[in-house]
């Protein structure tokens, strides 16, 4: 039975950054509330409380799964301990959102999507960009043929900072390298104008412990569009991306994976500009991670088991597309394959 006035309560699961940034957007969302935060550090777990006064703080993630107060938990931990992370949540009960990389290989994927879907429970990966008003948008422009036909897609995601060989970006054992951190967002992008490709090509420099600091990648569709993706933590790129068709072409100009704004070209018209404004109305800004927050409430508040903005048949098809491209470039990540 589904429920619109039931206000969803979170678990947070680990406490870095990006589950303080979580924290903050849903404390924005109508019908959701966080109520515990999970962390392998009982001190963390309570300071992380504390600052976003939520009432239970657990030193462990079991415990925070076995909350029988908590509805779902949003798994803020590295891609490497996702699997393991969202699956004592899913073994609990409890609905989950996990960050991306989905997981570290499409056989985890498989592994957490089969769970969820035995016990009948809610999994979605939180893939941000799905969920953005403005590319919802740009994807239903895309699907109405205002550009026609798609032949190209072109994205790229680059940062530049001095990691040092112990640093999670470059440590196999932690899933390192640009493209479960970086990469899976081009790959998104196009998969989700375009799905699953039926060609994956790629190269990649590789750091002293074998992961991808530099790639690039080439996927091709038996129709006769690509797209060449790029994603790098050896320079910082401002992530663009175009999508041309037949009739015109898309450009965003900066931060693709969330942006402020596109601009559409269309044969012989002026270039329009589409800005985030003209398709929301809810005065947010556009960095926050409300959306996907919003989407999972929504989710749960109406009794889906999965979200239609980010199905999980497309987080395993991207999933497979990821483990494709690191096998081209050489990266393996001891014990999981």
């Amino acid at each position: 039975m589904s429920d619109v006035q039931r206000t969803i309560r979170w678990g947070i699961l680990a406490t870095g950054g990006i589950a303080a940034t979580f924290t903050e957007a849903l404390a924005t969302v109508p019908g959701a509330e966080a109520v515990a935060v999970g962390s392998r550090s009982p001190e963390g777990a309570k300071a992380f409380a504390e600052r976003f006064g939520i009432p239970r703080a657990y030193g462990s993630w079991a415990e925070l799964a076995a909350d029988d107060t908590v509805d779902v938990v949003y798994v803020a931990t590295p891609h490497s301990a996702h699997r393991a992370a969202a699956g004592i949540c899913l073994e609990a009960g409890k609905a989950v959102l996990c960050e991306k990389a989905f997981t570290i290989n499409s056989r985890e994927a498989r592994e957490l999507v089969d769970l969820a879907q035995d016990r009948g429970l809610f999994l979605m990966e939180a893939m941000w960009t799905y969920c953005n008003p403005l590319i919802r948008h740009l994807a239903a422009v895309v699907a109405d043929g205002a550009i026609g036909e798609i032949r190209n897609i072109s994205a790229d995601f680059g940062f530049g900072g001095d990691f040092p060989p112990e640093h999670r970006l470059r440590d196999p054992a932690q899933g390192g390298g640009a493209l479960l951190d970086l990469g899976v967002y081009p790959v998104s992008f196009a998969q989700l104008l375009l799905g699953e490709p039926d060609s994956v090509h790629a190269w990649a420099h590789l750091t002293p412990e074998r992961v991808d600091d530099n790639t690039g990648i080439l996927l091709g569709w038996n129709d006769g569009a690509l797209a060449t993706l790029t994603c790098t933590f050896a320079a910082d790129t401002g992530a663009p991306a175009t999508v041309t068709g037949t009739r015109g072409r898309i450009e965003i100009p900066e931060g693709f994976f969330n942006p402020d704004r596109f601009v559409l070209h269309r044969q012989g018209e002026a270039p329009h500009t589409v800005h985030f404004s003209d398709v929301t109305d809810d005065g947010l800004a556009r960095g926050t991670m409300r959306y996907e927050a919003a989407e999972v409430t929504r989710c749960l508040q109406q009794g889906l088991t999965q979200s239609p903005l980010v199905p999980l048949a497309g987080s395993l098809s991207v999933m497979r597309t990821l483990d494709a491209v690191r096998e081209r470039i050489g990266v393996h990540y001891p014990g999981v394959d």
